[in-house]
């Protein structure tokens, strides 16, 4: 094993279960435990980790020292990667979109990225959509030289295999496995990754994000159950409800657990009315994967 390798396995993987006790508003009929991958860096919480593990690996092992990925002003995976190439001796950029944004203080997100030494690279967002266009990546790569290129979100093949990782940790750490594993739904590389990995007899429900009726998954196919869900975006992709903050205040408040308003706040909602709809059978084990992302809490939530 070499040493990137050595230090990733240290990091990455067993984050710990934590069994929830009527964590809800009201109390249902589900054994809730969560898997806090949150816990897996002080800086950089969640699946982002699992994301990068592999590409970082594949990065090093064709000579690549400089990582180039896209994302918005908020992105976790732009803090993610910055924080990794700190870490691990990697040059990052980081193509930002909205090139209005190079003119105006930096947000706390931009900011930490640039004092893990990630270069910036603003573009307009009509330029910005063409992140998947070959000749639109060459074009980077010619103006900053060989790059390991992630895609926004940073999901791909080798994140698919690094969140994958998941479930066999789950069945490893509870003495009864789960009947439903949830998590968040952003690009799909989590629950891609737990649909690849999941027994016939676990159940994976993905909670959108964002509005997206056509979603479709970065898997080909599978013989694992799994359901998406769409009626949890709360309006959309980075967008909240006064009923979703209240409720990621309570859950707080009962567990002590920190939730965003992205992602993990609208899972977690999502499994407490389905569970109140009578979902789930009585006393089902269902686990709830904490992606971690809580560099984006917004002050709403805290405050």
């Amino acid at each position: 094993m070499n040493e990137l390798a050595r230090q990733l396995s240290g990091l990455v993987g067993n984050s710990p279960i934590q069994f929830l006790e009527n964590p809800f508003p009201e109390p249902v009929a589900i054994r809730l435990f969560l898997k806090r991958d949150d816990l897996l860096h002080p800086q950089v919480s969640g699946n982002k980790w699992r994301k990068l593990k592999y590409n970082l690996l594949v990065a090093r092992e064709q000579g690549l020292d400089t990582l180039l990925t896209f994302g918005g002003a908020y992105s976790n995976h732009l803090f993610a990667t910055a924080a990794a190439g700190q870490a691990f001796g990697f040059k990052t950029i980081g193509v930002v979109r909205g090139e209005e944004l190079a003119t105006v203080p930096r947000n706390p997100t931009l900011q930490f990225c640039e004092s893990c030494g990630m270069r910036l690279h603003f573009v307009d967002r009509n330029t910005y959509r063409r992140k998947e266009e070959p000749d639109f990546v060459q074009n980077l790569t010619a103006q900053f030289g060989p790059c390991y290129v992630l895609p926004e979100g940073g999901t791909n093949e080798l994140a698919v295999r690094g969140t994958a990782e998941i479930i066999p940790e789950l069945l490893r750490q509870m003495t009864v496995p789960p009947d439903y594993v949830g998590c968040p739904v952003g690009t799909g590389g989590t629950i891609a990754g737990l649909i690849q990995s999941a027994p016939a007899s676990m159940t994976i429900i993905g909670f959108l994000a964002l509005k997206a009726p056509d979603f479709q998954l970065p898997i080909d196919k599978s013989t694992s159950q799994y359901q998406l869900k769409t009626g949890y975006s709360f309006g959309g992709y980075a967008k909240t409800k006064p009923e979703l903050l209240d409720f990621i205040r309570a859950f707080e408040q009962k567990t002590g657990v920190l939730l965003d308003q992205v992602y993990t706040g609208k899972m977690m909602y999502g499994i407490y009315d389905l569970a109140r709809q009578g979902y789930f059978p009585e006393n089902a084990v269902v686990v709830a994967v904490h992606t971690g992302g809580l560099q984006g809490r917004s002050e709403a939530v805290m405050g």
